[in-house]
């Protein structure tokens, strides 16, 4: 498999990276033009014990590693498929996707910048390029992982709502699906309010946070939030009829947050059991995430 090859079916290559092609060009351009700074950084670093220029030399040029990093994201195979499609072994594939990966976040959206924008905003105007319609959407998203060996890990670790072992991360999206907040994986067994309380994103005054009914508490625990829920049913008594189309246009809102996290999901290494390490979640996420918001800013800008 090579970019040469691949680029020739343009149908392909999307399924196989979850990129168009162009797409694809934009970043990888960013990634070669600073790529060398990027190496001069790794290699001086003080923790390194070999000298610059030492170790072994990278056998693929960068645009095919880029590639071969998002065919492993996209499609999920092992390291030892992956070796065999780029004439690799598989600690080389290992080792090339690692290395890549801090370069890969330097060159795409990722939640926790554009988060950091979102603190800055002052003017009105400023706060609706970001949140159009001043509208927040919160959820969370569970993945499997495999079963832990650790007794109190397989207790924390397990969701009753999966019936599985989880781990949970919180999004907060705009209406345009683009994804502002980003927390780091929690235990399956947390619940989703638990999260928000402990990492929930700060939004300007003017902005509506629209969640579901798992975020029942925050009337009391954020009284300063805006914030917009469903109507919950009581024991013994139906909802009325207003009720429920006030429930189902709140539902037709929140689709979006759905969509994002459908997005996500279509990319393998957040879609099926994560088989990696835990250590890794987060960077997997991260670039995951960066790639989503690439595609829905660049598919906003050409709307516009």
């Amino acid at each position: 498999m090579s970019y040469s090859r691949l680029s020739r079916r343009p149908l392909l290559f999307k399924s196989f990276t979850g990129l168009e092609l162009t797409e694809f060009d934009i970043i990888s351009k960013q990634i070669e033009s600073k790529y060398h700074e990027h190496e001069r950084m790794r290699l001086s670093n003080k923790k390194r014990r070999r000298d610059v220029g030492a170790g072994r030399p990278f056998k693929l040029k960068i645009r095919e590693r880029f590639l071969m990093l998002l065919v492993y994201y996209r499609l999920y195979i092992t390291f030892t498929l992956s070796g065999f499609l780029f004439d690799l072994d598989q600690s080389n594939v290992c080792r090339d996707i690692c290395m890549l990966e801090p370069l890969v976040k330097r060159c795409i959206p990722l939640p926790k910048k554009l988060y950091k924008r979102t603190r800055r905003l002052r003017t009105i105007d400023e706060v609706e390029e970001y949140f159009p319609g001043f509208k927040a959407f919160i959820d969370s998203a569970e993945q499997e992982i495999p079963r832990p060996k650790n007794k109190r890990k397989r207790k924390s670790y397990y969701s009753g709502k999966k019936k599985k072992h989880t781990v949970k991360t919180q999004y907060m999206v705009n209406s345009d699906g683009t994804i502002l907040h980003k927390t780091g994986h929690d235990r399956g067994r947390i619940h989703d309010y638990e999260i928000f309380k402990n990492k929930h994103p700060t939004t300007p005054l003017e902005v509506e946070n629209i969640l579901d009914l798992g975020y029942l508490g925050v009337k009391n625990d954020f009284p300063t939030v805006k914030y917009v829920l469903p109507i919950k049913k009581k024991r013994k008594s139906e909802l009325s009829d207003e009720e429920k189309k006030y429930n189902r246009k709140h539902s037709r809102l929140r689709v979006i947050v759905e969509h994002t996290v459908s997005r996500i999901k279509k990319f393998g290494i957040m879609g099926t059991k994560f088989r990696n390490k835990l250590g890794r979640y987060d960077h997997a996420s991260d670039i995951v995430s960066g790639l989503v918001n690439f595609r829905i800013m660049r598919t906003n800008k050409m709307l516009l």
